[in-house]
Order: structure tokens, then C-alpha cells, then sequence
């Protein structure tokens, strides 16, 4: 199966670029990222109608995640938890749903603004009870589990078209890649680094000063699998086609095939 991730930087605006980019690529299981609607407001109906059930936590102007799944392949989401259990948070950052077999993580990882700043602290925590949430589901004997999301982390140098200019900023400081290295040391492989990929790959381009033409990007949007699932990961990329439409989202989405 397919298994894909997507800040979609507002559903609202983009829901006919995802509509689209489903019907062409026949994913299976999409998390979404900055949904920036209520639970009131969710296209529930239009995604219904294309075939997808969903399972979403949203609010107004920030935030929200969603996952949806292909009816017709792997079914409905279940056991669907809303959040981490162990850290207490208005913002909605976080859903898990069980998924053909496989407990398929949705996270819109903090940004954290700069390195400096209150955002960042709590970036720094909220990463933290990510890890100890997920410790112990990553046992060698857990079931299957994907991590899917914007990580707001650039994991090396590889991953930033100007290394110096982002070194110690935000998305590249290293208490951030720290972190993300304690989600491998624990289990959790980059699906993207499974295979041989083109030089200068990046998953975000700012909006501003032509950055997506420049290809002066950051990978910081990931798939991560654990060790249950690496055997049956046969690709991974970064379909930068969404990207070029009129009034995109400023991320690409990233997918694996999961056979």
C-alpha cells in the first residue's frame, strides 16, 4: 500500500489540490498536516464521496491533523487516539489510528519559531513526551508502527540547501536533531534514506523570494517506520509535482509503498 504524509497548509484552500493528488496517485493512507479547520468544518462528505474515510482533529487558523484512508483497500481507521497521552496540549498536533495491521502515527511536529523563544521550549518538551510516549510501543515485539508527519526538523546537513546559513537556527539546531537521531536510536528508520535519492531533495520551499524555483529548500516533512515494517518498505519519495500548482501548499507530500 501507499502510505503518505502532507502539510497541506489549510484543507480549505488546498482540498482540490488533495482531491487531485488522490485520484492520480491512489494512496491508500494520507496523514495531513495544518488543517486549520474545526471538526465542524471537516469535507468530511467530499472526501467520503472520493472513496476515503477519515479520522481528523482540528481547530481554527493553526494546527490540525487528519488521516484518511482508501475504503476500498485497507478500510476505516481504528482506535483512534487523539493526542499523547502524556503531554497535556490545546494544540492539535497529534492523531494515531490502527490501519491495515499498522498503528499510523499523524504528528505536525512544533516549529518552534527561533531558537531563542518560548515556541522553542515547548517544541523541546513536546518532542521529549513524543519520545517517552512512544518507547514503549517500539519494543521488539510491538506491532508495525509509522511515524508520519512534519517533523519541522531537517535530520543533517543533506537536508538544507544552504547548511551554513541554517546552522543552529531553527528546524537544524542541534538539540532538534538530537532528538530526532533518539527516534532512530529507539527503533524508528527514515524511510526517505532507505534508498538512493537525488542530490539537494527537500520536502518545504518558502514562499517567498522564488525558493521553489531555486530549489532552496529544507526536508523536514518524514516517513519513519519501525524496525517491524523496514523489510516491507520498497520505495520512498518526495512527489514535488503538487508543489508547482497555482497556489499550492508551501510542503510537498512524501510517500512509501509498503508492500
Amino acid at each position: 500500500m501507499k502510505i503518505a504524509t502532507w502539510n497541506v497548509n489549510s484543507l480549505k484552500v488546498r482540498l482540490p489540490h488533495v482531491l487531485d493528488w488522490l485520484a492520480q496517485t491512489g494512496t491508500d493512507v494520507l496523514c495531513l498536516q495544518e488543517t486549520k479547520l474545526t471538526d465542524d468544518k471537516f469535507p468530511v462528505a467530499a472526501l467520503t464521496e472520493a472513496g476515503y474515510e477519515v479520522a481528523f482533529s482540528g481547530q481554527p487558523t493553526y494546527n490540525g491533523v487528519a488521516i484518511l484512508t482508501k475504503r476500498d483497500t485497507v478500510g476505516a481507521p481504528t482506535e483512534v487516539l487523539i493526542g499523547n497521552p502524556q503531554f497535556e496540549d490545546e494544540q492539535k498536533r497529534l492523531i494515531s489510528a490502527q490501519v491495515a495491521g499498522i498503528r499510523v502515527i499523524c504528528a505536525y511536529f512544533p516549529n518552534g519559531q527561533s531558537v531563542d523563544s518560548d515556541k522553542y521550549q515547548y517544541k523541546l518538551r513536546w518532542l521529549d513526551a513524543l519520545i517517552s510516549w512512544l518507547r514503549p510501543q517500539l519494543q521488539a515485539d510491538a506491532a508495525p508502527l509509522a511515524l508520519l508527519g512534519d517533523f519541522n526538523i531537517a535530520p543533517d546537513d543533506r537536508d538544507v540547501h544552504d547548511p551554513q546559513a541554517w546552522a543552529d537556527q531553527v528546524l537544524c539546531s542541534e538539540p532538534e536533531r538530537q532528538r530526532f537521531e533518539m527516534l532512530q536510536s529507539m527503533g524508528l528508520i527514515d524511510a526517505f534514506r532507505l534508498f538512493e535519492q537525488p542530490e539537494k531533495s527537500y520536502s518545504w520551499w518558502d514562499y517567498r523570494q522564488m525558493a521553489f524555483r531555486r530549489n532552496k529548500g529544507l526536508r523536514i516533512d518524514h516517513v519513519m517506520v519501525s524496525s517491524a515494517l523496514r523489510d516491507r518498505v520498497s520505495a520512498c519519495s518526495i512527489d514535488r509535482e503538487p508543489r508547482k500548482r497555482e497556489q499550492p501548499s508551501d510542503h510537498a507530500p512524501v510517500i512509501a509503498q509498503i508492500d
